[in-house]
């Protein structure tokens, strides 16, 4: 599997540029503004979601000035939804670090992603950039349906596969699926091109979040044992739902007894995990997961192939082979 940086190759020069700008785009006269986004900025992560927008533009015709302002809107706005996730979670920690609302606290934190997500619009409204916003705020209207839909099922814990994907196209595919649709929009692409590529980062982001699924039932390399968060947070993510559809109803009601009921104990808790892995959860969710990211992969070949397509290929295959 290709590292990061190597992927990054033929946009590195445009990466960097686009850093500044980006810096720059989340720039205030208020001291406590620029003291948080300082602090943002200090603690980005790998920056996927800027690399599918400029490797997508790259394969579809040219990086252009609106590839950066596309991106820079994406990353404003996914920036601004984990400060307020942060928020509706209760989490002191993002990647490591304390949270902005652990440092500032939840009021100012709420204001902080209000702010990201204004400057982000006017960003896009400034330029006249008009079909990457509706393409974005497509996005975050999907988004929150998304996450408003999982609040709902997770009090029942009666969610089906169709309404589990579902789910996830819309907390989280939908955004990559922005990103590539962005990324093509901005090089002058056709709609039709635009919708595309719009398709193959939603297929990209369902592989992206099985992946994530199936970290709770891997072992951590601190404490050498699956984590099992999302079963404490009672949500029911792939592996647990085919376990559940396919088990005896002894099974299945000591499962739900214990999601329900015994979430915070870790005993019980491991033992969810171990009938998930006994009764074929895990190989399931794999299996589903590489069927998009070889729809994705094959979707792509309507594209020139180039360096940017040969580093988007990579990318997508390391969605589903990363470790964290």
């Amino acid at each position: 599997m290709m590292s990061i940086d190597e992927i990054k190759a033929p946009i590195n020069r445009e990466m960097e540029a686009f850093e500044l700008r980006f810096r720059d785009s989340m720039k205030s006269s208020v001291p406590l503004l620029d003291k948080i986004t300082y602090y943002i900025v200090k603690r980005k992560g790998k920056q996927i979601r800027p690399m599918f927008v400029f490797l997508s533009a790259g394969i579809c015709g040219g990086i252009t000035e609106s590839t950066y302002r596309a991106a820079s809107l994406i990353e404003l706005l996914h920036t601004a939804t984990l400060v307020h996730d942060d928020v509706v979670d209760d989490s002191n920690e993002r990647r490591g670090f304390f949270s902005i609302n652990a440092l500032w606290k939840n009021k100012i934190a709420v204001l902080v992603g209000d702010y990201l997500l204004s400057r982000g619009l006017l960003l896009s409204v400034d330029y006249g950039e008009f079909d990457v916003l509706r393409i974005v705020s497509h996005s975050v209207r999907e988004m929150s349906e998304g996450e408003l839909l999982q609040i709902e099922k997770a009090r029942r814990l009666d969610i089906q596969e169709d309404v589990y994907f579902d789910i996830i196209r819309k907390k989280t595919a939908t955004l990559i699926a922005s990103c590539c649709a962005s990324g093509a929009a901005s090089a002058g692409c056709t709609p039709e091109q635009v919708e595309t590529m719009r398709q193959i980062g939603e297929y990209i982001g369902i592989a992206f979040q099985i992946k994530d699924d199936l970290f709770d039932y891997e072992s951590s390399s601190a404490i050498g044992k699956p984590t099992g968060i999302d079963i404490k947070e009672r949500k029911m993510t792939l592996p647990l739902i085919y376990t559940l559809a396919n088990c005896n109803s002894k099974d299945r009601s000591k499962i739900i007894n214990i999601v329900k009921n015994h979430n915070t104990e870790p005993a019980k808790v491991e033992e969810v995990i171990s009938m998930v892995k006994a009764g074929d959860g895990i190989r399931y969710a794999e299996d589903k997961m590489k069927d998009y990211r070889d729809k994705a992969l094959e979707m792509l070949l309507q594209f020139p192939q180039n360096e940017y397509s040969r580093s988007f290929i990579e990318l997508i295959r390391y969605t589903v082979d990363r470790n964290k």
